[in-house]
């Protein structure tokens, strides 16, 4: 991975959080879908998981070698695939809680 690659993968990323936060910021002030995984404090919204497949469906079509972690999709299940590839991962809204609560 060289000096470039990272530059690529640095202006990539910041163009997806910026669309990533017009979906965060569209589910702020209504009410949300909220869903419990692990336990009662362990909570997922349709926003988290849509900003997770925003996330990996670009980075996927730009990088398709690159393999990612999705805190929501490994949560109901999708398969971790370690290699030496580039690995994005993914937290699409860290302090759930603190959004469904406003």
């Amino acid at each position: 991975m060289t000096a470039e690659d990272i530059d690529i993968y640095y202006k990539t990323i910041l163009n997806l959080v910026s669309l990533a936060g017009k979906i965060v910021c569209e589910g702020f002030s209504i009410t949300k879908q909220v869903k419990t995984k692990d336990g009662a404090a362990d909570l997922v919204t349709e926003f988290d998981q849509r900003v997770e497949e925003v996330l990996i469906k670009n980075l996927r079509e730009k990088f398709p070698t690159h393999k990612f972690i999705g805190e929501e999709s490994t949560s109901i299940g999708t398969k971790t695939i370690f290699s030496n590839d580039p690995t994005w991962i993914i937290d699409p809204i860290d302090g759930t809680t603190n959004f469904v609560h406003g």
